[in-house]
């Protein structure tokens, strides 16, 4: 049988880290088991659920390169088939018409809490006539769950799991106004979609032993499950907003690369032994959930910025200059500058936005700063006005052959090469920190240098 995974997001808000990995993971498991990885939007919601949401799952998953398999299955169009498989268990005496009032259920529940018991619904429509429902009242339907024995999930990461079903009480299926459930909807669309494995958080556990109840009303084989653990803070606890737990376009926005990300969500859970840098090549080979853990896993900022930085490290340069470029507003000429410094830039650079910054030297004068004016003054000044006539008075404008003047011109006044370089530096960037300033003269060329040059000194060229 082959296997096939879905991710079930719900657009009522932002694709989030947890989603995402919950993503990842069962893109890899169908990747790793040449299966097919499905998409399906649970937009049952319809007050909360926007088209923007939905736009911005689907960008999330395709920045981080997740392809789905086929079209996305909306499940709210779906809302007939899963009404007419609840139909299918009450013609069969599966299920039952609930007539009770929302008044009822909340002194049952009340009653049960009073008692210590589980505060589910107490059945007593199970097996009434319906022919003694009050006038005028529509019904839920509920599911004529199990009273005896236990409902075992066993699960591909937790375990074997079992809970007496006496715990779990007859689960609405259609609600008064014809509406299915969450409960009814995901069923069915996994059976209709031939799901073989639901790879998900273990917060939605409990519903798995339901819904498992309701495979075997329906005489459907489950899919096999896997709850993965949350993923937390630093500080343990759930993870939240003020831990960085922002929609995946913003860590996008942040200057994260997708393969970063990838790699960082991977290893949130999963381990190869001490395998820390992992391309998506080496993780369908690898993947599997026998190596994911069953302890919460803790979000990091700062493992992810550095695991980006080496990403960017590796990437090509082409790639990053079109990357960086709409950020710059770079023109079709500055191009070629920011490619040719390229190499120097993103060896310093953890994410785009840092890259992009420390780009700027390529493509915008930029007034000196308060400590590269600095600078700028004094001896400084005349060491860079003495440096310029020097270079101006040889043809050659190679990082070389400018080093090479600037220390033949600090040795003969018997200071360091820094005392020349720093205040080149500060005149041509307008900062105290940039690639070696020989690098970035030479890739500007002569005339944009010495321009800079005039623009922020009292040096006349």
């Amino acid at each position: 049988m082959s296997v096939i995974t879905r991710f079930a997001p719900s657009p009522t808000g932002y694709l989030h880290i947890g989603g995402a990995r919950t993503a990842l993971f069962s893109w890899l498991f169908a990747r790793h088991h040449g299966g097919q990885f499905r998409l399906r939007i649970e937009d049952t919601d319809r007050a909360r659920s926007t088209e923007d949401a939905v736009k911005k799952i689907f960008e999330g998953l395709q920045w981080l390169g997740l392809d789905w398999d086929g079209e996305p299955v909306f499940q709210f169009a779906r809302a007939a088939r899963h009404a007419e498989a609840a139909h299918q268990l009450l013609s069969a005496g599966k299920a039952y018409p609930c007539y009770a009032s929302p008044e009822e259920l909340a002194a049952m529940r009340e009653a049960a809490k009073a008692q210590g018991k589980p505060m589910g619904y107490d059945g007593r429509w199970r097996d009434r006539d319906p022919k003694e429902a009050p006038p005028g009242v529509p019904p839920v339907i509920r599911l004529k769950a199990p009273r005896e024995g236990e409902t075992l999930v066993a699960d591909g990461v937790q375990g074997e799991v079992r809970v007496a079903n006496l715990q779990l009480d007859d689960m609405v299926l259609l609600r008064a106004d014809g509406t299915p459930t969450y409960m009814l909807s995901v069923v069915v669309d996994d059976h209709d979609m031939g799901v073989t494995d639901v790879i998900r958080g273990d917060d939605h556990l409990t519903n798995t032993f339901r819904q498992i109840q309701l495979y075997r009303a329906l005489d459907w084989e489950p899919p096999r499950f896997a709850h993965i653990p949350l993923i937390h803070g630093p500080d343990g606890a759930k993870l939240s907003k003020r831990h960085g737990a922002l929609g995946v376009e913003a860590y996008r926005d942040l200057g994260f690369l997708p393969e970063a990300m990838r790699n960082y969500l991977l290893r949130l859970g999963w381990s190869h032994g001490d395998e820390e840098i992992i391309s998506t090549e080496q993780a369908i080979a690898w993947f599997d959930l026998d190596a994911v853990g069953r302890s919460p896993s803790r979000f990091d900022m700062a493992k992810l910025t550095n695991l980006n930085a080496h990403y960017l490290r590796q990437a090509e340069d082409t790639r990053l200059v079109d990357l960086i470029a709409p950020i710059l507003g770079a023109s079709e000429l500055e191009r070629p500058r920011l490619l040719a410094g390229m190499e120097g830039l993103k060896e310093r650079a953890k994410t785009l936005v840092d890259l992009a910054e420390s780009a700027r030297i390529y493509v915008e004068r930029q007034t000196p700063d308060d400590k590269a004016k600095k600078q700028l003054e004094g001896e400084s000044l005349a060491l860079l006005g003495q440096f310029l006539a020097q270079a101006r008075a040889h043809d050659g404008w190679s990082a070389a052959h400018l080093e090479n003047q600037a220390r033949a011109l600090a040795e003969a006044k018997g200071v360091k090469l820094g005392q020349v370089a720093q205040p080149l530096r500060a005149a041509v960037t307008g900062r105290i920190v940039s690639p070696p300033i020989f690098e970035v003269m030479a890739i500007l060329g002569a005339e944009e240098c010495m321009a800079r040059i005039a623009q922020n000194t009292a040096i006349t060229l």
